[in-house]
């Protein structure tokens, strides 16, 4: 069992914030706990319940209840918060590492090393 796991999601253009904690509630569920400047995330989190990191890591995105949550609570689907949930309940359910991800935006002209 891992300790609790913090995610910071910062959504971009809408700078809205978002504190994601996930932690083994020693049952083998992982309970999530949001604190959030969007009222569309926070709709969401009312509804999460303690669920299995392998269900869930392992769902289908239509099977996902993370993603089904999100698909009736926020209108933008480029919204990066169901991702940065997932991640901190895989890490939170020991199946997964901590190493942040990122989306950049590249300049143009500029090339990335892809290998």
């Amino acid at each position: 069992m891992t300790e609790e796991c913090r995610v910071c999601v910062d959504a971009g253009v809408c700078k809205m914030k978002t504190l994601i904690t996930a932690r083994d509630n020693g049952m083998g569920l992982i309970e999530i706990d949001i604190k959030s400047d969007c009222p569309n995330v926070l709709k969401m989190s009312w509804k999460l319940e303690p669920m299995s990191p392998y269900a869930e890591v392992e769902a289908e995105f239509s099977k996902s209840s993370v993603y089904k949550l999100a698909d009736e609570a926020i209108p933008h689907t480029a919204c990066p918060v169901p991702a940065g949930i997932i991640k901190a309940l895989e890490v939170a359910g020991d199946l997964g590492l901590k190493r942040d991800s990122s989306i950049r935006f590249l300049q143009e002209g500029e090339e990335v090393d892809i290998s």
